[in-house]
């Protein structure tokens, strides 16, 4: 019998830190994590000073805290796996260098993971990811279409031309006077209301698999001043349910075009956006067009970031030889290959 896999992975590339223990890629033996979303509401947005000293406060009280959960010491891990990037270059600073000082002194091997990779293999949780797959990311930062042609295969088909759907989630949010982070906010207003004002769905027709969000952002806070000026009241729900619904569409549409071009065995859908109930149960409408594809959406508790699902993309990873030195720095611009045409 094989031995386990014992990896500790840490989180850091925005306003959570967070430290798991991760049995075989696909178990969480412990999971701690502290939110800043608090320190951040005041100002509408994560402001990256802010997120760097709270890194530096809780990472090792955090790493201390997932060894003692998990019943572990450091010399039962196999390797330390770390956010490299993409993020906050000051946020990912901490987590890189907790995991290198942790490396270094108990002679564990450094495993980089790309952040977007961890959110995908965050599936494998639920059930394994068989290849070939397709992912859709949806996040604050990013909103792209991942094929995974075999294990440890990331090639972006789609990806946002401007801002991601997330990012249009808070900037609409802001507009609409609710507080950060807005996505969830807007979600349950959406259940509360109807698709009744005409916003945009940009380039759900174009022959890509590309996106566009800030047409329908610009779409409702052009709407909402317009209104403001003539005196007009807006019904903040249908508002909220036509801009969901708008950008769901969006979605769906282009993630079906994908999985029509590229039959693939799972299809996962990742990322803090993936917490959305309006998008989940759109795609698995969806997905009653494609029975020979397993739908895994990421489960809610995990769509956010996570140092488990870095223990998941970690593991990964380590099996496929990936590791970095004591010189390993943050990239924040780090992003997954595209696929040639």
């Amino acid at each position: 019998m094989a031995k386990d896999r014992l990896i500790m992975a840490f989180e850091s590339s925005a306003d959570e830190t967070s430290v798991a223990i991760v049995r075989n890629g696909s178990e969480i033996v412990s999971l701690e994590t502290a939110t800043q979303i608090k320190s951040h509401q005041r100002f509408g947005g994560i402001v990256p000073e802010v997120a760097s000293r709270h890194h530096i406060e809780q990472v090792t009280i955090l790493a201390q805290a997932a060894l003692e959960d998990a019943q572990v010491t450091y010399d039962d891990l196999d390797a330390v796996a770390v956010t490299q990037g993409p993020g906050l270059v000051g946020a990912l600073l901490i987590g890189v260098t907790a995991a290198k000082t942790i490396a270094w002194a108990h002679n564990l091997p450094i495993v980089p993971v790309i952040h977007l990779a961890g959110h995908i293999s965050a599936a494998n949780f639920v059930e394994p990811i068989q290849y070939p797959a397709l992912a859709l990311m949806v996040s604050g930062g990013h909103t792209e279409l991942v094929l995974m042609r075999e294990e440890y295969d990331y090639l972006v088909i789609g990806d946002t031309r401007d801002d991601a759907a997330g990012e249009a989630y808070d900037k609409v949010g802001r507009t609409m006077g609710l507080k950060y982070p807005s996505g969830k906010i807007i979600d349950d207003m959406a259940h509360q209301g109807t698709d009744t004002y005409n916003l945009p769905r940009a380039m759900l027709n174009e022959d890509n698999f590309d996106f566009s969000f800030s047409g329908i952002k610009s779409a409702v806070i052009n709407l909402m001043h317009n209104a403001e000026q003539r005196g007009e009241t807006i019904d903040l729900d249908d508002l909220a349910s036509s801009f969901q619904a708008a950008v769901v569409e969006i979605l769906v549409g282009k993630a079906q075009r994908a999985l029509e071009a590229y039959p693939v065995k799972s299809f996962i859908v990742a990322g803090g956006v993936a917490a959305n109930r309006g998008l989940r149960d759109a795609l698995a409408s969806m997905m009653q067009r494609f029975p020979d594809t397993e739908y895994i959406p990421v489960p809610i508790a995990l769509a956010g970031d996570n140092a488990a699902m870095i223990g998941a993309a970690g593991d990964i990873a380590y099996r496929h030889g990936a590791r970095a030195g004591l010189d390993l720095n943050a990239n924040p611009a780090l992003e997954f290959d595209y696929l040639e045409d």
